[in-house]
């Protein structure tokens, strides 16, 4: 009995409170709700590890820049996150004037290998360019038979340097030379291959210089603008594009809107433009640091083509050469000595630039200069690959570039890291 009275008791008083509350928090009643940090209740465990190696990072390219004169930008990503990104030197190095910045364009040279090779899968992607068919199929006035794309993008075609061509029957270089003039020089001039169609590997600009000009004939519209339209926007790289000489007016004293490139000789001399830079595929895109990250991310998460697709371009394409120290993809070096790494460098008229990935570790390391001092690839290298600080995985999903607007990831499959 003493039960029973007991629990009606207690029944009595949750009601009474139950009643309490809702009279308490009736909304007409509550003009202000308590704000709360969220962020106090976190903690980021990698803060400290990140501010070590960027700390470390700095120091590297700090004494680089004292030592040799290292002018140029730097990014380094690691597991979903920009963990350094820093600009270093001037813009005008005869005067040491204009402090270079992060978003500052620069000329890739051969890393400009890479996104030509990028534009060929989305065209294979979308059903209109079979890898493996002659690209005489595509450019019927070519006058070597057996050569097809995958070739091409594998630097397996055996044809001659086209810089040689120009420089040698070229009668004015104040004329632009542009990649038709190539193809009608080929056709007029038919130099000797340096071998038989897949019968060998020979790294040769004019492969793809011949996927630019493959790359305009399958879509319809110029390199430049498939460039721009399909990739570039796309994936929101702002700021890049493929330098675009008009065939018709002389060549002009410098590439304008980019950081200028310098022979380093006694004093820095500017390099002027010249009218082989009229040829588009090989070289000539210019891009910022920030700008080939979202390209690495893009490529991470099958935001341009399909994973399967993607795939291939970090492939060997010459895997019964051992010869080589390193083979080539589709627009890619594949490292021997290190592991599911992959990489490009690019040297032409006063600019070197390197791209380095290290998917064991999910790093990225991008370097752009505007000199042509030799720098230390084995260094860069060692930076890349260093345990001795590491990240835990970013907790976000496609970083830098999925808050952007106006952009499309027609082939992406989200994966999670």
């Amino acid at each position: 009995m003493k039960n029973r009275f007991l629990l009606v008791i207690i029944l009595l008083f949750l009601v009474s409170c139950s009643s309490d509350n809702k009279d308490y928090y009736l909304e007409e009643e509550t003009e202000v709700w308590p704000e709360v940090n969220v962020d106090s209740l976190f903690f980021d465990v990698d803060k400290s590890i990140i501010e070590k190696k960027e700390a470390d990072l700095d120091n590297f390219f700090s004494r680089l820049h004292k030592r040799i004169g290292f002018n140029g930008t730097v990014l380094f990503a690691e597991k979903g996150r920009v963990v350094f990104e820093k600009a270093y030197g001037f813009t005008d190095l005869r005067s040491r004037k204009g402090e270079l910045g992060v978003d500052d364009v620069f000329q890739l040279s051969s890393v400009s290998k890479m996104f030509t090779a990028e534009a060929v899968m989305m065209l294979h992607s979308r059903g209109l360019l079979d890898y493996d068919a002659d690209i005489t199929s595509v450019i019927p006035e070519f006058p070597y038979s057996g050569i097809t794309t995958r070739m091409l993008l594998t630097h397996r075609s055996g044809l001659s340097r086209y810089e040689s061509l120009a420089d040698k029957y070229w009668p004015d270089k104040k004329v632009p030379f542009t990649n038709d003039d190539m193809i009608e020089y080929y056709i007029k001039y038919k130099p000797q291959p340096y071998f038989k169609p897949d019968n060998g590997f020979n790294y040769s600009n004019v492969n793809y210089a011949l996927l630019a000009s493959v790359v305009e004939r399958v879509s319809g519209k110029s390199f430049p603008d498939f460039m721009k339209e399909e990739l570039f926007d796309a994936i929101a790289m702002r700021s890049s594009f493929i330098y675009d000489m008009p065939a018709d007016t002389l060549v002009s004293m410098y590439i304008p809107d980019c950081v200028q490139g310098y022979y380093m000789k006694r004093r820095p001399q500017r390099a002027q433009n010249e009218y082989l830079n009229a040829v588009k595929g090989d070289k000539i895109m210019f891009s910022n640091v920030e700008d080939m990250y979202r390209f690495r991310v893009a490529i991470d998460y099958g935001l341009l083509v399909p994973d399967s697709i993607q795939a291939e371009a970090f492939v060997p394409g010459s895997p019964k050469y051992s010869k080589r120290k390193d083979n080539y993809g589709f627009g890619w070096r594949i490292s021997r000595k290190y592991d599911n790494c992959f990489y490009h460098y690019g040297w032409w008229k006063g600019y070197r630039s390197f791209f380095l990935i290290d998917n064991d570790n999910d790093r990225t390391l991008i370097i752009l200069t505007n000199t042509d001092k030799n720098l230390s690839s084995t260094q860069f290298w060692n930076l890349l690959r260093d345990n001795s600080i590491s990240l835990a995985p970013a907790s976000i999903n496609i970083p830098v570039v999925e808050i952007e607007e106006q952009i499309r990831f027609p082939y992406s499959s989200f994966r999670e890291r």
